[in-house]
């Protein structure tokens, strides 16, 4: 293996013009007023301050734009690491989060190092979507109490505890928290549905549409909050505000004898941030015409969350929402992301102030909108048209994350999806007995098997009873259609050719391809049939009856 890192930037600047960095300026731009309700919204989400979220939109949005195998991929905290994040937070504290984090980004980087990249794409889609759904309704569900304005002093990271908390607590219900996150929730969803089809007969229109609803909506209610004083909760109550200041580099306070205990959460964080920003870059890829390299984008995002926690940020991955408007603005390269990096530190560092009068139910209402789209919630409807074995590895999938464990519930769907794909593949696999002309008057001491499909550990009974109680003679096994054999169906047919030359039976085997056939060179298959190898069924038929006329 040659090691390769070539950032997608070096490539993408030739050739670059004043038209070319104008676009991506403007994309820029128009990126950084979409990303930073949400990395506010996100942080908080997790159980972080929301500059958390700022300084890792940043970060890892310099870094992946720098250092990235996508030309328009745009990275930052992302939905997807909510419940994550949120459980670490509780369980283990911010010094926990940010070496489970570290951990995640050095195993990204190993993983494009030692080119895994294309392996991402192997989990199954049933998986994917029970996960990616059971996180949106986690999401959804965490956001009810600054939804309603509860208060719930310590909000638990399990679901039944999240339940029981909404359910004691629901007679602390602020009216105003409740009336500023519906009423941002219905004036996102409208803008973001009525502005483009009013913008086709407005020019005007067209214009105002282009800004994020989000965005419209945050603005709205905290000038709201501040003009009339209404009694809400707001980031400057909760947080004090966000501090106008820039990332420091800081070492966690942690208690290194639990580390083990955060492997399994950091090898979540480093799958699903793998998933996520391969999946966008895929995404992207089909807008723009290109491909791109997921070694260099899986090292890019490695680099990022070893740098970002270290810097007072959280887990950051490609995000579909953020690059998906970087490419409808016009970005030709990753200067458009290093440009909305650079947009949301000048108001970090101008603009903080600002933030106080953030409400958090307008948050919990961007959350809210955020995690409906993030579901494929189509895939419930369309469940009734797939096998059995896929609804129940959705759902499975979808049930797990929500009750127990995100962890569980992939590891699980993972090991249902191995399981179905082995017993599929066993089911593929066939043994037919063959009715030769050429065999006619030599049955039964004569007798040939056709074997189609893989002969692996999951198919070996098709060679342990292959021709029950009365043994030929003379056995033809042909392999013609086996396109692969493994360690396990190689030392079956071992047992098999030895059983049978005890009893003075021959076997003949033909067809077999290049890795069968240099399976059982390696096994001592091939030693043990000698000459009774053919290349084909008629070449064996031929031998077959040379030696029993």
């Amino acid at each position: 293996m040659t090691f390769s890192f070539r950032p997608r930037l070096i490539d993408a600047l030739k050739g670059y013009d004043r038209s070319r960095f104008i676009g991506d300026v403007g994309a820029g731009l128009t990126v950084a007023v979409v990303a930073l309700p949400l990395a506010m919204a996100f942080a908080i989400a997790s159980g972080l301050s929301p500059q958390a979220g700022i300084f890792t939109t940043i970060i890892a949005g310099t870094l992946v734009a720098l250092l990235g195998g996508s030309r328009v991929q745009i990275g930052g905290p992302a939905g997807a690491f909510i419940v994550i994040v949120y459980g670490i937070v509780q369980q283990y504290g911010v010094g926990g989060l940010i070496v489970a984090t570290l951990m995640s980004g050095g195993l990204l980087f190993l993983m494009g190092l030692f080119r895994l990249g294309t392996l991402v794409r192997f989990i199954p889609i049933a998986v994917v979507i029970g996960f990616t759904n059971g996180i949106a309704v986690l999401i959804g569900l965490s956001q009810v109490k600054d939804f309603m304005g509860l208060a719930i002093p310590h909000m638990p990271a399990d679901f039944f505890g999240i339940i029981h908390a909404l359910a004691s607590y629901s007679h602390t219900l602020n009216p105003w928290a409740l009336a500023i996150a519906t009423l941002s929730l219905l004036g996102i969803a409208v803008w973001q549905h009525g502005g483009p089809a009013l913008g086709r007969r407005s020019p005007f229109v067209a214009k105002l549409a282009v800004i994020p609803g989000a965005m419209v909506a945050l603005v709205m209610a905290t000038a709201a909050t501040a003009c009339f004083g209404l009694p809400v909760e707001t980031i400057g109550s909760r947080f004090g505000g966000i501090p106008a200041e820039l990332p420091t580099f800081s070492l966690p306070a942690f208690d290194w004898s639990t580390l083990h205990l955060l492997l399994m959460p950091a090898v979540t964080l480093a799958l699903l941030g793998a998933i996520e920003s391969l999946l966008c870059a895929r995404v992207a890829d089909g807008m723009i015409g290109d491909r791109h390299d997921p070694n260099q984008e899986l090292m890019a995002q490695g680099i990022a969350n070893v740098a970002a926690p270290l810097l007072g940020g959280m887990p950051a991955t490609g995000t579909i929402a953020r690059t998906v408007t970087n490419v409808k603005n016009g970005a030709t390269t990753p200067v458009a992301g290093i440009v909305h990096a650079a947009v949301l530190l000048v108001v970090i560092l101008v603009a903080a102030p600002l933030a106080s009068s953030i409400p958090l139910a307008c948050l919990a209402a961007i959350l809210m909108y955020v995690a409906w789209n993030m579901g494929d919630w189509r895939a419930f409807v369309h469940l009734r048209h797939y096998r059995r074995t896929y609804r129940s590895t959705l759902l499975a999938v979808f049930l797990l994350t929500i009750v127990f464990d995100l962890t569980i519930a992939v590891q699980i769907g993972i090991l249902a999806a191995c399981l179905t794909f082995i017993y599929r593949m066993s089911e593929l696999a066939r043994a037919e007995r063959l009715v030769l002309p050429a065999l006619a008057g030599h049955t039964p001491d004569i007798q040939a098997w056709r074997f189609s499909g893989a002969i692996f550990f999951g198919s070996t009974p098709l060679i342990e009873t292959l021709d029950g109680p009365q043994p030929a003679r003379v056995l033809i096994l042909d392999f013609t259609q086996v396109p692969y054999m493994d360690s396990t169906g190689a030392d079956a047919l071992r047992g098999l050719v030895r059983q049978r030359h005890a009893g003075n039976a021959k076997i003949i085997i033909s067809g077999l391809a290049r890795q069968p056939l240099d399976l059982a060179r390696r096994s001592g298959l091939l030693a043990l049939i000698k000459i009774d190898l053919q290349p084909d069924l008629e070449s064996a038929v031929a031998v077959a009856l040379t030696t029993n006329p």
